[in-house]
């Protein structure tokens, strides 16, 4: 009877993580369509594609680390609905705003460095971290929000949002990062010279503001902060490199626009799963039902198992999504064929390397008193940026 109640419990998580997945590669799938209808605002603002992915899924990363760090608490026994300085909830929330300010402006400045470095043509600095901060400071106040009222339902009504939060704020982050993201370039790119300079300043401003207001508090919301900058600043690099892979087959994608409207969704979906993992193997850790051991053991295992599941069950609907779309947006499109096997292979690549780097983040992370909350999902998106754009344009160039 135990052993029953117990495979039932572990299907209604399956199932709750199938369900959340399949609603969110909907929804990313929104904005992979939206994507495709912006090639042109693509190929006519230099650098913008290079900012994309970083832009996008670091606000993913930065409301998943929220979602897992509430997760964790409810799970522990340390929830309040309190919003207060100094309580889970409102420590958390503070932190995530003041994290989202700095690390749009980051990636502004990461992504016109590495544009030049590498020869890809690219807009002002002033113009592309005034871009980057609007579309952050814009994009993650609704992220942020969305995510709060899908903590305090899971909270309610007694759902675990190991299995939801990941999933929600992925999604969340792709379809409305992206829209606010042109929509500020083609604003932005329209001002004035001097304008532009003047938004440019009030964002240094608003930077510095931010990092003043943190360094005063040593504990609590300051070390939130600075266990999550720090890190999220090195991911930066890689979402950075992904926007690069991207933009130097720009050509091909905008071309060939299955493929274009194929990447959130592809991204968003495997960021989804990385995400539902690293929080599970988190939590686990957290309640001593996990062991950060050198070599996975059995549960862990069934956690790698789930992963790729879900994977081979969400690709091929992804790859029908953005073929479809394609043709009744009269865009081009491989075939239907070519695009699942693309996706497949793709993704089946990118998650078994997830499996391994969730693994040992949230074994390291642990085994040396961090908490795996604040690695776990970062490390996952950001690799799945960079991996899955390689694996993406790899597997086109070799199955094309």
């Amino acid at each position: 009877m135990v052993m029953e109640q117990g495979l039932s419990s572990q299907s209604h998580l399956i199932l709750t993580g199938l369900g959340a997945l399949l609603i969110s590669a909907a929804i990313s799938s929104v904005a992979g369509i939206y994507l495709g209808s912006a090639r042109e605002v693509l190929a006519l603002i230099p650098g913008l594609m290079v900012l994309l992915p970083s832009i996008i899924h670091i606000r993913g990363s930065i409301a998943g680390v929220f979602a897992s760090r509430l997760s964790s608490a409810m799970h522990l026994g340390e929830f309040s609905i309190d919003f207060e300085e100094g309580s889970v909830l409102g420590d958390n929330i503070r932190a995530s705003f003041v994290i989202t300010i700095l690390i749009a402006f980051v990636i502004g400045v990461f992504s016109y460095a590495a544009s030049r470095i590498f020869g890809y043509p690219v807009i002002g600095v002033t113009d592309l971290v005034l871009i980057s901060v609007v579309t952050g400071i814009v994009a993650g106040t609704v992220v942020m929000g969305i995510t709060l009222l899908v903590a305090l339902a899971s909270y309610r009504y007694g759902l675990d949002l190991d299995m939801i939060g990941a999933p929600a704020v992925t999604t969340t982050g792709d379809l409305v990062t992206l829209p606010i993201l042109v929509l500020s370039a083609t604003l932005i790119v329209h001002l004035s010279p001097g304008f532009r300079l003047v938004l440019g300043g009030l964002a240094v401003v608003v930077a510095v503001a931010t990092v003043l207001y943190t360094w005063r508090r040593s504990e609590g919301l300051g070390s939130i902060v600075r266990e999550n900058l720090y890190l999220l600043i090195l991911l930066s690099v890689l979402g950075t490199l992904a926007g690069l892979t991207y933009s130097f087959n720009l050509e091909e994608l905008v071309t060939v626009a299955a493929f274009l409207i194929l990447i959130p969704p592809f991204t968003g979906g495997l960021g989804s799963i990385g995400g539902i993992l690293g929080s599970r193997l988190s939590t686990g850790m957290h309640t001593g039902e996990l062991n950060p051991s050198i070599l996975p053991e059995r549960g862990v295992v069934h956690h790698f198992i789930i992963s790729y599941l879900y994977t081979l069950i969400l690709l091929p609907l992804l790859a029908l999504i953005a073929h479809g779309a394609a043709v009744l947006m009269g865009l081009n499109s491989p075939g239907l064929g070519i695009l699942v096997a693309i996706s497949l292979v793709a993704g089946l690549v990118v998650m078994t390397l997830v499996n391994g780097v969730a693994y040992v983040t949230a074994s390291l992370s642990f085994r040396y008193g961090l908490d795996p909350d604040n690695f776990g999902i970062p490390v996952v998106t950001s690799l799945i940026d960079l991996i899955g754009a390689a694996a993406l344009v790899a597997v086109i160039g070799l199955l094309l």
